[in-house]
C-alpha cells in the first residue's frame, strides 16, 4: 500500500497523476464517493466525502482538486436514467468530467439522436476521464430550439472518451497536475439516453435534493483548507521557530465549521426542509471571507519563509502555486463573475 508520504513524494513535479496513484484511486473507488451504492459506488454522505476530499488535499493540491472535480462530476450519475448509471459505474474506473460551459451544440436528429459539436475548456482529470460531460444548446436544421418561455434550451451530454480531442493548453503556474485541458467533439453521435438535466434526478437520496451552490462551496473550500495544512506542515520544515498557531487554529477552527454546515444541511434534507436562500448565502459568505483570510495568512507566512520557499523543484513552491491557482475559481471572489477554470 502506497503511503500518503509516498505519494506527496511522487506528487512533486509531476506533470499527472501517475497510474500507481491511480490504481489506488480506483481501487478505493474515490472517484465514486456520491455515487449511489446501487450503481456501485460508495453512496457517502456528504461530511464522509469532504472529509476524503480534504485529506487528500492535504497530500496534494492537484491531486485533491481533481478527485473533487471528478467525483463531482460522477455526482451526474444521479441524473443518468438507472439502466444507463448501472451500466456505466459497475465499472470501477468510471470517471466523468468535463465542462460547465456551453461550448457547442446539439443537433436533433429525426431518430432523436444529437450530432454533437463544439469546443469546452477547463476538464479537470482528462487523462484520466472514461465520459466526458459538456453542456450544448439544441438545434434543429442548425436552428436553436426555444422552451416555453423562448430561452434557448440547453442539455448535457456524456460522451466517451473515444469520441473526443483533448487539447493540451494548461499554462498556469500551479494544478499542473489536474489534467486541466480543453476537448473538442466534432460529428458524435449521442443518444437521447446519454443526455440529461442536472437538475433533474432518477434517484430518490437526501443528497439529491441539496442546491449545488452548497455542493460546488464546501467540495472547494475543503480543497483550499487541505491546501492550507499542507503549507503549514511544509512551512516547518522550513523555518522550525516559526509561529503557526493562530494560522493552525484558524484552519482548524473553519473546517469543524464546515463540517458542522454539511451536517445541518443534511439534517435538513433529511427532514424534508427546503435550504433557504438565507441560509445558502451564510455558507457562501463563510466560503468568501475564509478563502480571503487563507489567502492572507499564507502570503503573510510565505514571506517568513526566505529563498528555499522558492526553489522551483521545492514543496513549498508547488503548494504555493497550486493554492493561489485554485483560487482562481471564481466561486469565491467578490466582485468578478466570469468564468474561470472547472466552472
Amino acid at each position: 500500500m502506497i503511503t500518503p508520504e509516498e505519494i506527496k513524494n511522487e506528487m512533486l513535479g509531476a506533470s499527472e497523476v501517475s497510474s500507481k496513484i491511480m490504481n489506488l484511486i480506483h481501487d478505493q473507488r474515490l472517484l465514486q464517493i456520491w455515487v449511489p451504492k446501487k450503481y456501485g459506488g460508495l453512496g457517502f454522505r456528504l461530511n464522509q466525502g469532504l472529509q476524503i476530499l480534504f485529506d487528500w488535499s492535504k497530500i496534494d493540491g492537484s491531486l485533491g482538486w481533481m478527485l473533487t472535480l471528478c467525483s463531482g462530476a460522477n455526482f451526474f450519475s444521479r441524473n443518468l436514467k438507472p439502466e444507463i448509471a448501472t451500466a456505466l459505474f459497475s465499472n470501477s474506473k468510471t470517471c466523468f468530467g468535463g465542462s460547465g460551459m456551453i461550448g457547442g451544440t446539439a443537433e436533433k436528429q429525426n431518430d432523436g439522436t444529437f450530432i454533437i459539436n463544439g469546443l469546452w475548456h477547463f476538464a479537470t482529470g482528462t487523462p484520466h476521464l472514461s465520459h466526458f460531460t459538456l453542456n450544448a444548446k439544441l438545434t434543429e436544421k442548425g436552428i436553436p430550439l426555444l422552451d416555453k418561455l423562448g430561452s434557448e434550451i440547453i442539455r448535457s451530454f456524456v460522451i466517451s472518451k473515444n469520441e473526443v480531442e483533448i487539447i493540451p493548453n494548461w499554462k498556469s503556474m500551479g494544478m499542473k497536475a489536474t489534467g486541466t485541458f480543453s476537448f473538442k467533439v466534432e460529428d458524435v453521435e449521442v443518444s437521447e439516453e446519454y443526455s440529461f438535466v442536472y437538475d433533474e434526478f432518477f434517484t430518490d437520496d437526501v443528497l439529491d435534493k441539496i442546491p449545488f451552490r452548497i455542493f460546488a462551496d464546501l467540495t472547494l473550500l475543503v480543497n483550499y483548507l487541505g491546501m492550507a495544512t499542507h503549507f503549514s506542515e511544509e512551512a516547518v520544515k522550513i523555518r522550525p521557530n516559526l509561529d503557526l498557531k493562530l494560522f493552525n487554529k484558524m484552519i482548524s477552527e473553519h473546517l469543524e465549521k464546515l463540517f458542522q454546515f454539511a451536517d445541518e444541511i443534511e439534517v435538513l434534507l433529511n427532514n424534508f426542509e427546503l435550504i433557504s436562500s438565507e441560509k445558502q448565502a451564510e455558507i457562501h459568505s463563510f466560503g468568501t471571507d475564509l478563502v480571503e483570510k487563507l489567502s492572507h495568512q499564507i502570503l503573510e507566512n510565505y514571506f517568513q519563509l526566505g529563498l528555499r520557499a522558492t526553489h522551483t523543484d521545492s514543496a513549498m513552491y508547488q503548494i504555493f502555486c497550486d493554492y493561489f491557482t485554485a483560487t482562481q475559481h471564481s466561486n469565491f471572489r467578490r466582485e468578478f463573475g466570469e468564468e474561470c477554470f472547472n466552472e
